[in-house]
């Protein structure tokens, strides 16, 4: 099936370079971007086609990714439209948007699959949230699916869970980012160069994420493993602790959930 990808931004050819990644022919792949230099650069880069518009764009596709912010799917679905037919399949990035405001955007559009990605998705280790329309078949849903499996892990949620999602790991990755920063400036402040500091936090959060992954073991399981009785992980446990720490997390994911539900 050729994808068509509206957008050709940071998300938009992240998930293109992913999907090729994982064995698609780019000659199957066009996009069209509202900077043209920039997008032709990435075609010349990926061997992808180009569009130089919407319309163009939904006509040659099958599968059609809007990768555009929330602020501009209106005018992009309103292009893409009167060319989506019934049995073309469009797929949504948006935060935000429920698949009633998509259906609301093109005249009912039956087949629609909304889906919330995360920017790791850039360096192929995303997490994809994706929730359906009634109107598309599993096959359907299975292409769609083996897109984002390229750029990561991905799984089907109901959409009432979609605003969790947006907090857990929509926004999240900026929560991540400010603790890896957090654990290198305590290193510099302990006489760690900076460069050093920034390696050694950003990779224990690497491995620590993938021991989760990949042990299957609950995260409070694989935190008593490194405690050990009057030792130096449970002292720093118990500041984590006496500040707040996992009432700030819960906190973030909640406001950002919250913040969610009424764009």
């Amino acid at each position: 099936m050729k994808l068509g990808v509206i957008g050709a931004g940071n998300m938009g050819t992240a998930i293109i370079k992913g999907y090729i990644a994982s064995g698609a022919d780019p000659e199957t792949i066009l996009a069209v971007g509202h900077n043209a230099a920039r997008t032709a650069a990435f075609a010349e880069e990926t061997g992808i086609g180009i569009c130089e518009d919407i319309p163009s764009l939904v006509q040659q596709s099958d599968i059609v990714m809007a990768a555009v912010k929330p602020k501009d799917m209106a005018g992009a679905l309103a292009e893409a439209a009167p060319h989506l037919g019934e049995e073309k399949i469009l797929v949504s990035i948006a935060a935000g948007l429920t698949l009633a405001d998509l259906k609301g955007m093109t005249d009912g559009k039956k087949k629609i699959i909304r889906v919330m990605p995360n920017t790791p998705a850039m360096v192929n280790e995303g997490m994809s949230a994706l929730c359906r329309e009634g109107g598309v078949s599993d096959e359907d849903f299975a292409q769609v699916m083996k897109i984002f499996e390229g750029i990561g892990k991905a799984e089907e949620v109901p959409e009432k869970l979609m605003d969790a999602v947006v907090g857990v790991s929509g926004s999240s990755p900026a929560f991540v980012y400010m603790f890896i920063e957090a654990l290198a400036d305590g290193a510099v402040l302990e006489g760690m160069p900076r460069a050093s500091a920034m390696r050694f936090a950003a990779q224990t959060v690497l491995g620590s994420a993938k021991m989760v992954l990949e042990t299957g073991q609950h995260p409070g399981e694989l935190k008593d493993a490194v405690c050990s009785p009057a030792g130096t992980t449970i002292e720093g446990v118990y500041a984590l602790e006496e500040s707040g720490f996992r009432h700030a997390v819960i906190r973030a994911v909640k406001s950002a959930a919250e913040k969610s539900k009424t764009m």
